[in-house]
C-alpha cells in the first residue's frame, strides 16, 4: 500500500524531471514551438503518468475502504541529534480519498491544456511545472512526517509562482504571481515555526505520534503551535487576511486558476487542519479564531463575487467563500463533513473554471458583459455550467448541497447543544489518548468529541454560514443569467470550444452532479429535514432576488441593485488598498530613505574614502615620479638641508 502511494506522487515529479529535459527537443522534433501539443511529446509526457498515478490512486483508496486503517511506512530515518525526521508517507482514509481527487482534478487540467494551450510555445515548461505542483500536492497528502509535508507545501508555492506568471511577459501576470508568492510566504512563516514548536514540544515530527501526544502537551504550547499553523492555512487557503492573492491570480492561464482553485493549492490548508485535527481539538481557542476567521472570509468573499464584472473573479471570490465554508465545519468540530465539502468543490469548482475557460476562448474576453446568450451556440459548455452553478448554490440533489448542508447541521448542533460533535466515520482523524481539558473531551476510541467554541462563536458560524448561502445563490444565478441568458453582446462567433476542452468539462459534471449521493452512507453526512428545508428556503431566496433584479432589464448587471455599497463589494471592501496605505506605500518610502541614506551617507563615505585615498597617493607619488631631474635635485636639496643643520647645530 505505501508502496503504491510512493508512485502516485513519484510518476508526476518523473513526468516534470522529463517535461523540463526533453520537452522543448520533443516539441522541436515533432512540430516545431508553434506546433499543436497533441502532436507533440510534451503532451503524452504530461497526460500518462498522471493518468497512471490516477488508477494508483483508485487502487489505494479501494483498499482503504474495503479494510480501513492506518498505513505508514518509513524509507529513511535522519538522526539530526535532537528530534529525528522520519521520511516515509501515511495513508488512511483522509489521505486516500484527496489522493484521489488531487489525481481527478490534475488530469482533468493536463488534459483540458492540451487544447487550451496548444499555441503557447512555452507548453513543456507549463506541463511540467503541473506535473511538479500534482506531486508536491500529493506528498502533502501522503506526508507521515511534518517536514516532509512541509517540503511539499514549498514547492507548491514556487510551482504557483511560476504557473500564475506563465505569461510573465505581461505586467499584470508578474506581479500576480509576486504577489501570490510574497503573500503565501508570509503566512508560511509561521507555519514553520508552529511545526517546530509542535515537533519539540512532541518529540517527534511523525505526524500519528504528535497527534496522539497533542493532549499531554502544556495548553500554552499546543495553542502557539495551532494559531501558528493557522498563519499558514489562511496563506495558502486564501482566508482572511491573507486572501488578496487569490483573485489576483486569476491573471494565469484559466486551467491554472482549475488547478490551485480547485483541488491542490487552496486545500493544501484545510487539509492539514483536517490532517492535524487532534492538536486543533486540544487548543479550543484556535478552533474559535478558525471559526472567527472563517466568517469573516465566507461572507465577505461572497459579498465581493456579487459584484464583479470579471467571470474568473467571481469565482475566485466564490473560491475563498467555499473555503471558509470547510474552515466553518472543522471549527465546529464537523470534520467528516469538511472533507466532504472539500471533495464536492473540488469538482464543481474545476468543471466551473474550465468551462469559463471555453467560454473565455468563444467570447475573448473575461467580462461578463460581453457575453450574454451563449446557451444555444455553446449546448455542452451551458448544461456543464449548469450543473456547475447549481452544485455551487447548493440546489438539490447535486453535490454540493448534500456537502454544504451538512456543514450547516453541524454548525447549527454546535451552536444549539454546546459544540457535542460526532467525529466518526471514514474521514475520522487518529485517536488521541483519553483526555479532558477545559472545554475539549476525547474519547479514548476518538469517535465522540466534545470542542465547545467560546461565547457566541458557534452561533456567528452558522449565522455566517445561513448568510453565505443567500449570498452564494444571488452571484451565482447573476453569473449564469449573465452568460447564458439575453441578448449577446459581443460579435465574436458562439460555439464550444474543441471536443477534448468540451468533453473534459462535460467529464466534471458527472461528479459534480452525483458525487453528493456517495456520502449518505455516513450518518453525519445524511441531509437533516430541518437544516435541509433552511438552506433551500435561502437558496430561493438568493436565486429568486438575482432574477427578480435581472428581469427587469436582462441587458443590464444586476448588481446595479447593490447601489452605493457596489464599489465597496466590488474593491473587496477595500482590503488591498488598506494593505497599500498601511504597509506598502510606508514600506516604499522607507525604502526611498534607505537608498537617499545610502547614497548620501553610506555611498559618499565610500567614494569621499577613495578620493582621499588617491590625493594621499598624488602627493606620495610626486618623490618617486621616474623623472631623474627630481631625483637629482632632492638629492642636492637634502645634501644642502643636511649640511646646514650641521653648520648650524655645531
Amino acid at each position: 500500500m505505501i508502496w503504491l502511494s510512493s508512485l502516485v506522487a513519484l510518476l508526476p515529479f518523473l513526468a516534470a524531471f522529463a517535461g523540463m529535459l526533453f520537452g522543448p527537443s520533443l516539441t522541436r522534433a515533432l512540430g516545431g514551438s508553434g506546433g499543436s501539443p497533441l502532436r507533440n511529446g510534451p503532451a503524452l509526457t504530461a497526460c500518462a503518468p498522471v493518468a497512471v498515478s490516477l488508477v494508483l490512486s483508485a487502487v489505494v483508496a479501494f483498499a482503504v475502504w474495503r479494510d480501513p486503517g492506518e498505513r505508514t511506512g518509513t524509507l529513511t530515518l535522519v538522526d539530526t541529534g535532537s528530534v529525528p525526521i522520519r521520511i516515509g508517507l501515511q495513508v488512511d482514509g483522509l489521505a486516500a480519498v484527496v489522493g484521489l481527487m488531487v489525481c481527478c482534478v490534475a488530469l482533468a487540467v493536463q488534459v483540458y491544456s492540451v487544447a487550451y494551450m496548444k499555441d503557447d510555445r512555452r507548453y513543456s515548461s507549463y506541463a511540467a511545472f503541473i506535473s511538479l505542483f500534482t506531486s508536491a500536492m500529493l506528498l502533502v497528502v501522503y506526508a507521515g512526517d511534518l517536514l516532509v509535508l512541509y517540503a511539499g507545501w514549498e514547492v507548491m508555492g514556487i510551482c504557483s509562482y511560476f504557473l500564475i506568471g506563465h505569461h510573465w511577459e505581461d505586467r499584470a501576470n508578474s506581479r500576480a504571481a509576486v504577489k501570490a508568492f510574497l503573500v503565501t510566504r508570509l503566512g508560511d512563516v509561521g507555519f514553520l515555526i508552529g511545526l517546530i514548536v509542535l515537533s519539540v514540544g512532541a518529540g517527534t515530527f511523525q505526524i500519528d505520534r504528535v497527534i496522539r501526544a497533542a493532549g499531554a502537551l502544556p495548553h500554552s504550547t499546543v495553542t502557539a503551535a495551532a494559531l501558528l499553523l493557522l498563519a499558514g492555512v489562511a496563506g495558502k487557503s486564501a482566508q482572511f487576511p491573507l486572501h488578496t492573492w487569490l483573485p489576483d491570480a486569476m491573471a494565469g492561464p484559466t486551467p491554472i486558476s482549475a488547478l490551485i482553485h480547485a483541488a491542490t493549492m487552496v486545500a493544501a490548508g484545510v487539509y492539514v487542519v483536517a490532517r492535524l485535527y487532534g492538536v486543533f481539538l486540544a487548543a479550543p481557542s484556535a478552533l474559535a479564531v478558525l471559526g472567527i476567521v472563517a466568517v469573516l472570509s465566507m461572507v465577505g468573499s461572497a459579498c465581493a463575487a456579487l459584484a464583479q464584472d470579471d467571470l474568473k473573479r467571481v469565482l475566485a471570490y466564490s473560491t475563498i467563500s467555499q473555503l471558509a465554508v470547510m474552515a466553518a465545519g472543522l471549527a465546529v468540530g464537523a470534520k467528516s463533513a469538511a472533507i466532504f465539502h472539500l471533495l464536492t468543490h473540488a469538482a464543481f469548482k474545476a468543471l466551473l473554471f474550465l468551462a469559463a475557460g471555453c467560454v473565455i476562448v468563444t467570447a475573448g474576453s473575461n467580462m461578463l458583459a460581453r457575453y450574454g446568450g451563449l446557451r444555444r451556440g455553446m449546448p455542452v459548455t451551458f448544461w456543464s455550467m449548469t450543473v456547475g452553478f447549481a452544485a455551487l448554490a447548493g440546489v438539490p440533489p447535486f453535490s454540493g448541497w448534500f456537502s454544504k448542508d451538512a456543514v450547516i447541521e453541524a454548525a447549527q448542533h454546535a451552536a444549539t447543544h454546546g459544540g457535542e460533535v460526532e467525529a466518526g466515520g471514514w474521514f475520522a482523524y487518529a485517536p488521541l489518548s483519553e483526555t479532558s481539558r477545559g472545554l475539549v473531551k476525547v474519547t479514548s476510541g476518538g469517535d465522540v468529541v466534545q470542542a465547545d467554541l467560546p461565547g457566541g462563536v458557534a452561533w456567528l458560524v452558522y449565522l455566517g454560514l445561513l448568510l453565505t448561502v443567500v449570498l452564494t445563490a444571488a452571484y451565482a444565478m447573476r453569473a449564469w443569467l449573465m452568460t447564458f441568458f439575453g441578448e449577446r453582446r459581443g460579435t465574436y462567433e458562439v460555439r464550444d470550444p474543441s471536443r477534448i476542452m468540451s468533453w473534459t468539462v462535460a467529464a466534471l459534471a458527472v461528479p459534480a452532479a452525483i458525487l453528493g449521493f456517495f456520502g449518505l452512507g455516513a450518518p453525519e453526512l445524511r441531509p437533516q429535514l430541518g437544516a435541509s428545508v433552511l438552506s433551500v428556503v435561502l437558496l430561493a431566496l438568493g436565486a429568486g432576488g438575482a432574477f427578480l433584479v435581472w428581469n427587469r432589464d436582462p441587458a443590464l448587471d444586476p448588481a446595479r441593485a447593490l447601489g452605493p455599497v457596489r464599489p465597496a463589494f466590488a474593491r473587496a471592501f477595500f482590503v488591498d488598498e488598506l494593505y497599500a496605505a498601511a504597509i506598502v506605500r510606508p514600506v516604499q518610502a522607507l525604502a526611498r530613505h534607505v537608498v537617499l541614506f545610502d547614497r548620501g551617507r553610506v555611498d559618499a563615505a565610500v567614494v569621499g574614502t577613495g578620493r582621499g585615498a588617491r590625493r594621499l597617493a598624488g602627493l606620495v607619488r610626486i618623490v618617486q615620479n621616474g623623472n631623474p631631474q627630481t631625483y637629482l635635485t632632492g638629492l642636492l636639496a637634502g645634501v644642502v638641508v643636511i649640511v646646514a643643520a650641521v653648520v648650524i647645530f655645531q
